[in-house]
């Protein structure tokens, strides 16, 4: 009988909260059996899958790892990252070799492995371009020109880059990508194992602003459509309407050519998502994010969805969701900046692609922290490649303990992290290349992140000014916070110090912490308590160790 009341009563006080949840999260997330798809609320994000938030701990692997064989590196290393969801190349020319004939074994591979594994999956669609070439166009499209045209010069001579003009090659990749999801609609409909796919990859040109063809020539000069001028402004001024010239000035060639690439990419994701409605997104290959704006000079692709041509990549291909930074720029300010420029009410955080080496770690708290629906590091696989000086030096578990120290964090409260950060309750700061302390804006407080610190004590003291500990050899550190109540807070991070501080509207005596428990959220989503910090762990800040760690945060005032 006392069993019975004590289920009762377990039952009674779980009942609210899962009534709460319902309610708070209303009906986007009604249907368990429901496609991926992505929702907005007050200008932010989630990824919902199978009807519940979802937060992509992502690795993608090398472009060369999609074959049956080449997963067997494949798995090891997702498992030793402690990722959720592989993100994986399918190629246009290994499903379609020959013209009208189609092959999708890999994929059914694929997703039988990733299943069996409790792993979802993100595909990437290389086909017209792929880092900008067409290398992974079949070989009855690299080599027939009248056909497939490449992109001319001004003076008439072919570039390597196929035109975005190509009526042919835009019909046969179209047909080869609407083969695609019609066949993921078949054989992953019931089980959801794909849960987005990117459209092309790091589209653009090096060293040709665009296409100088009949028929590019001829939009070039015909008038801007009425959808980009309403979504993309020019950055100097120009005529409020006419052709792309008279519009956007020294940036009209850079403008025209991303369009031209977007309204193929455009047409390639309506039609696929007509057949299989999954979200779909475009990465790109960066320009410099600190450097003021300025025409294109030859510094970067011309015709990507660079942070300046976001709207125009809405406007022209609005069957694409999201327009993704990859990340290999390791410098601190310009990852802050990628980060301010990609994250809009338009357009959700997601890092596809991220250096894989060490110092890359660290940013993986700023990105979940500021409410992205998920980042994947490159090159998540034991192949014996390196693609160093972008990611790791390592191809083996050196490689993998990093991303998995993060990952291991955020994985037993993805759920939970993905609806806070819906909600807009996570922040997220790493430590910058210039080592200085972070403040974080919170309801009612202040949270003062530092760096470089021992656990006890404060570096001002004589006896630890010129005593560095091991973790200030180099910028490690990281932490997010969610704050799930006025005055408590979910921490997670590693090397940092973090002291909450009440804002300015506080008027009374002072604070105090009432708990701060180390620990961890079980599959129930129950919080499981490890350790009681207080004393010593306390005094001096909460001093997130070597070893990343989370932790439960009740503050109080008197």
């Amino acid at each position: 009988m006392g069993r019975l009341r004590a289920l009762v009563r377990a039952t009674a006080l779980a009942l609210p909260m899962m009534l709460a949840a319902a309610i708070a999260t209303g009906p986007t997330l009604a249907a368990a059996a429901e496609l991926p798809r992505l929702v907005e609320r007050d200008g932010r994000h989630a990824l919902l899958v199978d009807g519940q938030p979802y937060l992509i701990l992502g690795a993608q692997v090398h472009n060369s790892s999609n074959s049956a064989e080449a997963l067997q590196q494949v798995w090891p290393a997702v498992k030793d990252a402690q990722a959720n969801t592989v993100v994986v190349p399918v190629a246009w020319e290994q499903v379609e070799a020959v013209e009208g004939r189609f092959d999708f074994s890999f994929v059914d591979t694929l997703l039988a492995q990733a299943r069996e594994r409790n792993v979802r999956v993100v595909l990437l669609w290389f086909a017209t371009w792929k880092n900008t070439s067409p290398q992974y166009v079949p070989a009855w499209v690299k080599f027939d020109n009248p056909r497939f045209p490449r992109m001319r010069d001004a003076q008439g001579k072919f570039n390597y880059c196929l035109s975005p003009f190509g009526a042919q090659t835009l019909e046969a990749d179209k047909r080869a990508f609407v083969a695609l999801m019609g066949h993921l609609k078949q054989v992953d409909e019931a089980t959801r194992t794909v849960i987005m796919v990117q459209v092309q990859n790091e589209v653009g040109t090096y060293g040709l602003a665009r296409d100088h063809g009949p028929e590019a020539q001829k939009a070039f000069e015909a008038d801007v459509p009425g959808e980009v001028l309403r979504q993309q402004k020019a950055p100097v001024p120009g005529a409020a309407r006419g052709n792309w010239k008279a519009v956007y000035g020294d940036y009209a060639e850079q403008y025209f050519h991303s369009w031209a690439i977007a309204r193929y990419i455009g047409e390639i994701a309506a039609a696929g998502r007509r057949v299989y409605d999954l979200p779909m997104f475009v990465n790109n290959a960066l320009r410099d994010p600190l450097a003021p704006m300025a025409p294109w000079k030859e510094d970067f692709a011309s015709g990507g969805p660079t942070h300046d041509v976001i709207g125009l990549y809405k406007a022209a291909a609005p069957k694409i969701d999201i327009v993704g930074p990859d990340i290999y720029m390791p410098e601190s300010p310009k990852v802050a900046a990628i980060l301010q420029q990609f994250q809009r009410r338009d357009n959700p955080l997601w890092v596809p692609e991220i250096g894989n080496a060490a110092t890359y770690a660290r940013y993986h708290y700023a990105i979940l922290g500021q409410g992205a629906i998920g980042v994947a590091p490159f090159g998540v696989d034991y192949a014996n490649y390196s693609n160093y000086p972008l990611g790791s030096p390592y191809t083996d578990a050196r490689m993998t303990a990093p991303i998995a120290a993060v990952y291991g964090l955020f994985r037993p409260m993805a759920t939970q992290w993905a609806q806070w950060a819906l909600e807009g309750r996570t922040h997220g700061v790493a430590e910058g290349d210039d080592r200085q302390p972070q403040t974080v804006a919170l309801k009612g407080w202040t949270a003062k992140v530092s760096f470089g610190e021992w656990q006890f004590g404060e570096r001002s003291w004589p006896q630890l000014k010129d005593d560095a500990p091991p973790s200030a050899s180099r910028p490690n550190g990281g932490v997010a916070i969610a704050q799930i109540g006025d005055d408590e807070f979910i921490v997670a991070g590693q090397q940092a110090r973090v002291r909450f501080d009440p804002d300015a509207s506080f008027k009374g005596l002072g604070t105090m912490l009432v708990h701060a428990q180390e620990g961890r959220f079980g599959p129930d989503g129950h919080w499981i308590i490890s350790r009681h910090w207080n004393g010593d762990q306390v005094d001096w800040g909460l001093n997130l160790p070597a070893t990343p760690t989370v932790l439960r945060i009740k503050l109080g005032r008197y």
